[in-house]
């Protein structure tokens, strides 16, 4: 099973590295960030399942941050739980409708902060957990198996990741570009003819049954996948 990888947003370090700790100990893959402009790096590079995100931080609002992850499409799906001192019920509304999924006060428990977390995993990940079917196609997140007309096919991690952000994406024409940021990370640094030799590689396994088909060149532009004839 996959680990939750959190990232935690909180300008002091004792407060930080408490919540690491705690978080390693409940089986949490963790990473840190001391502000915005680090969690922002972190996000784009590591895609973390889920953000902890204090109110305060020395370059930009944890409540803006939020607030400009959710209105990110390449971001909105990402949970998560605003953390403060401030108690009042309003910062608590505020905290929430600016796209917040959970909000806790300090001082908290580790034991709380961990049971937060596994309920807004649990809201969020049904989604990220089901079955997607497209032509002949079928992909388990949960499983991480693929298949191609009932016979399931080996694919390695990056075409496994290609696939499923395509199917996740149907119709949608990505460059080579927006390919290596959304699959590889933001800050991985490989060159953009990387993208098509992964591409041959994941066409050849789904090429027994006419499945490679479904993951189509566009001219000038880049690739996308489509059940419907390029």
């Amino acid at each position: 099973m996959t680990t939750t990888k959190i990232l935690i947003v909180e300008d002091e370090q004792a407060i930080r590295e408490m919540i690491a700790f705690h978080l390693a100990r409940a089986g949490f893959a963790t990473l840190e960030a001391e502000n915005s402009a680090k969690a922002r790096s972190l996000i784009a590079d590591e895609r973390p399942d889920l953000a902890i995100v204090d109110w305060m931080l020395p370059d930009m609002s944890g409540l803006e941050l939020t607030r400009t992850l959710k209105r990110d499409e390449e971001y909105e799906d990402l949970a998560i739980i605003m953390l403060t001192a401030r108690a009042d019920e309003t910062d608590k509304v505020t905290g929430l409708d600016g796209g917040a999924d959970d909000y806790i006060t300090k001082p908290f428990s580790p034991r709380e902060l961990v049971a937060r977390i596994q309920a807004v995993m649990r809201r969020s990940r049904p989604g990220d957990l089901a079955t997607i079917n497209a032509g002949l196609l079928e992909v388990d997140p949960a499983g991480h198996r693929v298949s191609v007309d009932g016979e399931e096919v080996q694919l390695g991690p990056t075409e496994y990741r290609l696939l499923k952000f395509l199917m996740t994406h149907a119709e949608r024409v990505y460059s080579r570009a927006q390919l290596l940021d959304r699959v590889w990370g933001a800050n991985v640094y490989v060159e953009e003819r990387t993208v098509d030799v992964h591409v041959r590689r994941l066409r050849k396994a789904l090429s027994d049954r006419g499945a490679d088909r479904y993951i189509q060149t566009v001219r000038g532009a880049g690739y996308r996948f489509s059940t419907r004839a390029s």
